[in-house]
């Protein structure tokens, strides 16, 4: 039987069902369709109590979720239970301030693909290990819930349910796991369109032309040492775990983490031990 937060035992009664409630269309299985949305899942069902997250699901997959607004740094929601009086549930994160932002929206306009896949109304895959680079994850380790009914867990069937709504939310409009940390989808967008153009590539081997007559004097002299014609060139940009990108992720996953994140780390680690012995 349920214990409240005085130690009391109470009857856990059958919800009020809730007419228009938000309801997930997932009524089987996962929720969540999209790597943005699943990976949110991934968190939560790695960080919380599976029994209430299986009575979460049954909730939001009923409809029990009456509403929820999301805002920087917190969600409110509604939860029909079984008293009359719906519960309130406050979901908190971190929102980045206007600092933290100018340093995320700055590395997303550096990259051309990032930026023409944001302002496309996309959201590509790689923009978590960038905020991560930058310290500013996108999706939250732990998860400061509060709701109140009388129930210790946390989070509490309620809390569930509304993390699952937000998951279908985010399969729909993924600019709202960027709306929580701090910047809207049109606040966002405006700032990336106002920043210049990642400059062109500088072609290496490219050379200003000079008329003959104006280097006879020096035609067979050397450019640069002829030691330096020993040195290695310059390793190009391309990131040590491109085949993972390039091929399709395997439907394998370690402790609730998709296998291409788990092998990625470890792909830049050899990168980093062949530069070390070179």
């Amino acid at each position: 039987m349920p214990v409240d937060n005085s130690g009391r035992f109470y009857e856990a009664g059958r919800p009020i069902e809730v007419d228009g409630g938000l309801a997930v269309r997932s009524k089987r299985g996962k929720i969540g369709e999209q790597w943005w949305s699943r990976k949110f899942v991934d968190v939560l069902e790695g960080v919380c109590d599976s029994g209430r997250l299986a009575r979460g699901r049954a909730y939001a997959r009923k409809g029990q979720v009456i509403d929820f607004a999301l805002e920087p740094g917190r969600v409110l929601a509604r939860v029909q239970g079984s008293r009359p009086k719906p519960y309130e549930v406050t979901i908190r994160v971190p929102a980045y301030d206007d600092a933290q932002w100018a340093d995320a929206i700055d590395a997303l306009a550096g990259r051309a693909l990032y930026r023409a896949a944001l302002l496309a109304g996309e959201m590509p895959h790689e923009i978590v290990d960038l905020f991560t680079e930058l310290g500013l994850p996108l999706f939250p380790d732990r998860l400061d819930i509060d709701c109140s009914c009388p129930d210790w867990g946390i989070p509490c069937k309620h809390g569930s349910a509304v993390l699952y709504v937000m998951a279908e939310a985010f399969d729909d409009d993924p600019f709202l796991v960027l709306a929580w940390r701090g910047r809207g989808r049109e606040e966002l967008l405006d700032a990336l369109r106002g920043t210049p153009e990642p400059s062109e590539t500088v072609d290496p081997l490219a050379v200003d032309e000079e008329p003959l007559d104006a280097r006879l004097a020096d035609f067979w002299s050397p450019a640069i040492s002829l030691g330096r014609l020993r040195e290695r060139p310059p390793r190009g940009g391309t990131p040590p775990e491109l085949l993972l990108r390039a091929l399709d992720a395997p439907p394998v996953k370690v402790r609730h983490v998709p296998l291409v994140d788990v092998l990625r780390p470890h792909y830049r680690d050899l990168r980093r031990s062949e530069t070390a012995e070179e």
